[in-house]
């Protein structure tokens, strides 16, 4: 899936999600609220984008391992961490082949999941790598958000819809795979994963000094959803 605002505008993008509403004020708040003390933690950043979770995740203390599909990201990404942390090119849409089992205590995908296909190989390729009792947290599209622009206008039909988005100013299309509820816990269910914690996003009081009108939207219609995940069994 050949996104050009993670490529072609990658610098744009990075600059404006660092201070934005919708990134900086709403995603991250939340996703952050689900995540456990990281101290000496491995984790796994799945989409790790420009770095402004890697960069959270190194200032908390863990050994963090970072992965995109976009070179340009990643070019980003050791411009800023150096060799602080791992980093590598892959579509973790095809597995997770350079990572050993039961080696990551955490994996988080923020707004990443939702431009994969079939999540229950994604899943089970998490589920191999978490250490017992390590946490897989992510963000994703609402369901319900994503449903008023399907084409179909079956919720339950996976369909790849295609949008215009605004995030660096100006319109760049972005296509992404828009799922029910149902198609996304379902994956994480038969993988053997535990959901643990789950959260529609809370608004950054920020928000409403900025811009009110989206500041009442997201408070009474989510945009994202937030879900942690717990790896229960026994280790390989």
């Amino acid at each position: 899936m050949d996104n050009k605002l993670y490529t072609d505008f990658a610098h744009e993008y990075a600059e404006k999600i660092q201070s934005n509403v919708y990134n900086a004020l709403y995603e991250r708040p939340s996703l952050l609220a689900l995540l456990p003390c990281l101290k000496g933690k491995k984790v796994l950043d799945l989409g790790c984008g420009s770095g402004e979770y890697s960069g959270y995740f190194l200032e908390q203390g863990a050994d963090v391992t970072a992965l995109d599909i976009s070179v340009e990201m990643l070019e980003i990404m050791r411009e800023r961490f150096g060799d602080r942390l791992k980093c590598y090119e892959h579509d973790f849409s095809l597995g997770l082949p350079h990572e050993e089992d039961d080696s990551f205590d955490v994996v988080v995908s923020p707004l990443a999941i939702h431009y994969v296909e079939d999540l229950r190989r994604l899943f089970s390729e998490i589920g191999r790598v978490l250490k017992r009792g390590g946490q897989f947290v992510f963000s994703t599209h609402h369901p319900m958000q994503d449903f008023s622009s399907s084409v179909s206008g079956n919720y339950f039909e996976t369909e790849l819809l295609t949008q215009e988005w605004g995030v660096i100013g100006r319109p760049v299309q972005v296509s992404f795979y828009r799922r029910s509820l149902e198609q996304l816990i379902a994956p994480i269910v038969e993988t053997g994963l535990v959901v643990t914690g789950l959260s529609e996003g809370i608004p950054h009081k920020d928000i409403e000094r900025i811009d009110p009108a989206v500041y009442e939207r997201l408070s009474t219609r989510p945009l994202f959803l937030f879900v942690r995940c717990a790896k229960i069994g026994t280790e390989r």
